[in-house]
């Protein structure tokens, strides 16, 4: 089952489990060193998925601007090619939808995920650009 929690309503389980599961991927298995843990966290939705006590998806959904934004998607590494991303990326759009309809989505993909997003329908804006380390470029969806 998903579960969907501002920041405040996490549990320190549920918070420790969500930055160890981030470390874990976009620090240590991606070789990146940058403040992954931000202040973004503190007004986002968090949106996750536990298996067997073990946190195995992850997402946050922030407004930003004019927009609103997504990032820190992630699985766990035994999860992956199960079709759990696209669970959660429809968990996300479910609730961008819900609760901000009709807005304009704008995300920075790291490139190499870039063909995932297209599968929902995003569309690439622009350059290539470096953002911590780690080639990205800016995708928007208009829900």
């Amino acid at each position: 089952m998903w579960e969907i929690k501002e920041f405040k309503e996490l549990s320190t389980k549920e918070l420790f489990d969500i930055y160890k599961l981030r470390q874990k991927v976009f620090v240590l298995e991606q070789t990146r060193l940058y403040k992954e843990v931000d202040d973004i966290d503190l007004e986002a939705f968090h949106i996750f998925k536990y298996i067997d006590d073990e946190l195995v998806a992850y997402a946050r959904v922030f407004k930003e601007g004019d927009h609103i934004s997504f990032g820190r998607v992630v699985t766990e590494h035994s999860q992956r090619g199960t079709g759990l991303g696209k669970s959660l990326m429809h968990e996300v759009l479910g609730f961008i939808k819900r609760n901000f309809p009709g807005s304009r989505i704008e995300i920075e993909a790291q490139t190499y995920v870039q063909k995932f997003y297209e599968k929902f329908k995003f569309e690439r804006i622009g350059e290539e650009f470096l953002f911590n380390t780690t080639p990205h470029v800016k995708m928007v969806l208009q829900m």
